[in-house]
């Protein structure tokens, strides 16, 4: 299925008029730099194909594709490849297989030009009869070019000599010349051609092998069967093979708009047919800053929460959407997910998980927080190198089929709650997710109680009440007592045990209260009145409701407990109201 959407994405991109799609035969590549040579072979200049950016990223070009490499190691590209190849020089220290890789460039020039009298190609072949090798660390940008790609270029032109049109046309004629004689039935289209023993690499996947990972391999006898070997256990025709594999390296080029990088799996999108959605998925997953104008994205999020397909996408609704999520392993590339659905489908269940996190925030926090926020808060020093892979592949599964979050995510977000005395508007959003969806999809319905976007003074629920008296008195202690001079707020010391085990912390810190409200200055005799009121209408609850603090809370009362505090806090600490009370209560008393 994988194969067929990946075929089906490649047909459709050549089909476009402005299509960037390589043609078989060709294959995208990464090239730094081109020596540009005089009708005679004569080297003139070296050619920076950098751009402009920190990290000149190499320019991404149409080549004649990467052909197989033969038992002997030495299988070259025609007119392009490493320096190790195109110079007989790779800065490796080993003279003798630079030499071999030369000759055997060499060689595959004179196969493919054959009969051809064009100056482009005539121009290179000299450049390689007359070139010494030990002259490659004088060019310049020697250390940046050393066992990187290059290409050629024809004095007084524009385009590389790959590009002339005689010499695509050689190279074509003898590309077929190498089709596989073993024929048989195609898996992936049904047609029957030339089987592909070994498939492109695919590039572009973070952490696999920087030359290239194979998606679909069989390499020792331990993954072969009925005597078949190579590709032969699961036959793909060569068509069908470079088509998908170009499909995904296109999707997989760095900065594409339909890629975005999760925890340790790297994801592609793509519909059916060309969409707005297909660019907008990668923005929702990723959105930073340097984006640019994101106003369009968030108007068609707030329709997508409310449960309402944005307009500008309605005729987009029954496209099929597939979602791809690839990781490395070892010499292979492993898929860490796959789902398919229709893009009506897909912005319910993107509406429906930004409903899930929606809470109460500071003008300066997102109100759709990309995943690689949410996550980060999971991770230990917020650090996404320390994220549990395994919890960044089921949480991207949860939200893109609607099911419920891994049940690993609440334990991650309180354990780093409890290690560092901290909750979060992502944690706090996160929490509030978790409650929400699980209680949504339990058998029962709705077992655990509602959870409100902002502060619900009018909840029963104990733990959230426990919560919301835990941040007043953490208020009153710092209203008592200079931040500046307090070594450790009750928060530092007693977050953890209170949320757990309530009954051993809480008559402590209702003592520590008294002693903090005698701290208040007279002048602050209403701001007492007002914090003593808030602590007894909480408290006033909690007793009605169980006589008095719970011994131990379970895992989700602890979130319902880590949501009160984060709700009164939010409300006592941003709520232009509080002053103006103070000052009423102040003046009636």
């Amino acid at each position: 299925m994988i194969l067929q959407a990946l075929n089906e994405y490649y047909e459709r991109l050549v089909g476009e008029p402005d299509s960037r799609i390589p043609l078989r035969g060709f294959a995208r590549q990464p090239v730094l730099f081109a020596l540009e040579v005089d009708p005679a072979g004569a080297l003139l200049q070296v050619l920076d194909l950098r751009d402009d950016s920190k990290k000149r990223a190499p320019a991404q070009l149409v080549l004649p594709e990467p052909l197989k490499t033969s038992g002997s190691g030495f299988s070259a590209n025609f007119l392009w490849d490493n320096t190790g190849y195109v110079l007989g020089a790779d800065g490796k220290d080993k003279p003798e297989r630079a030499a071999k890789a030369f000759a055997a460039f060499r060689e595959r020039l004179r196969e493919v030009g054959a009969g051809l009298d064009d100056a482009g190609l005539n121009a290179v072949a000299a450049f390689l009869d007359a070139w010494e090798p030990e002259k490659a660390q004088e060019l310049d940008n020697w250390k940046d070019m050393a066992g990187r790609n290059l290409v050629f270029r024809l004095a007084g032109e524009k385009h590389f000599v790959h590009e002339r049109p005689d010499v695509r046309a050689a190279w074509l004629n003898y590309y077929e010349t190498t089709a596989s004689k073993n024929v048989g039935q195609c898996l992936v289209t049904g047609r029957t051609g030339p089987i592909d023993p070994t498939h492109p690499k695919i590039r572009g996947v973070k952490d696999a092998q920087g030359t290239g990972a194979a998606l679909v391999s069989f390499n020792a006898p331990a993954f072969e069967s009925y005597r078949k070997e190579q590709s032969n256990n699961a036959p793909v025709s060569e068509a069908a093979a470079f088509s998908y594999t170009t499909a995904l390296n296109d999707l997989l080029q760095p900065g594409g708009s339909q890629r975005v990088q999760i925890g340790d799996a790297t994801t592609v999108f793509w519909t059916e047919r060309k969409t707005v959605s297909e660019g907008f998925l990668g923005l929702v997953f990723s959105q930073k800053e340097d984006q640019g104008d994101l106003n369009d994205l968030r108007l068609f999020l707030e329709a997508a929460r409310a449960g309402k397909m944005p307009d500008k996408l309605a005729d987009e609704g029954r496209a099929r959407f597939y979602v791809l999520g690839l990781s490395p392993n070892a010499g292979r590339i492993s898929v860490r997910f796959w789902h398919v659905d229709t893009v009506a489908g897909m912005w319910g269940k993107i509406g429906q998980h930004f409903a899930d996190l929606d809470i109460v925030r500071r003008d300066n926090e997102p109100k759709f927080p990309p995943m690689w926020l949410m996550l980060k808060a999971t991770a230990k020093r917020e650090d996404l190198d320390n994220l549990s892979p395994l919890l960044a592949g089921a949480f991207m599964r949860a939200i893109l089929t609607g099911g419920a979050y891994p049940g690993g995510l609440l334990a991650a977000v309180m354990g780093r709650i409890r290690a560092e005395q901290k909750i979060t508007y992502a944690r706090a959003a996160l929490i509030k997710a978790c409650l929400v969806r699980n209680a949504r999809l339990s058998p029962g319905g709705g077992q655990t109680p509602e959870v409100t976007v902002s502060l619900d003074e009018q909840s029963t629920n104990v733990p959230y009440r426990l919560g919301r008296l835990f941040a007043v008195l953490e208020k009153v202690q710092e209203e008592a007592h200079s931040p500046a001079k307090l070594n450790s707020t009750i928060m530092d010391k007693y977050f953890g045990s209170a949320s757990a085990t309530p009954r051993s912390v809480f008559p402590i810190l209702m003592k520590l209260k008294v002693h903090h409200l005698r701290k208040f200055t007279p002048q602050m005799k209403g701001l007492v009145v007002m914090r003593e009121r808030t602590i007894a209408a909480i408290m006033d609850g909690i007793n009605i409701a169980t006589g008095g603090f719970p011994a131990h809370l379970s895992l989700e009362d602890q979130g319902l407990f880590a949501l009160g505090y984060y709700h009164q806090r939010t409300d006592l600490w941003t709520s232009k109201k509080t002053a103006a009370a103070t000052a009423t209560i102040a003046t009636e008393a």
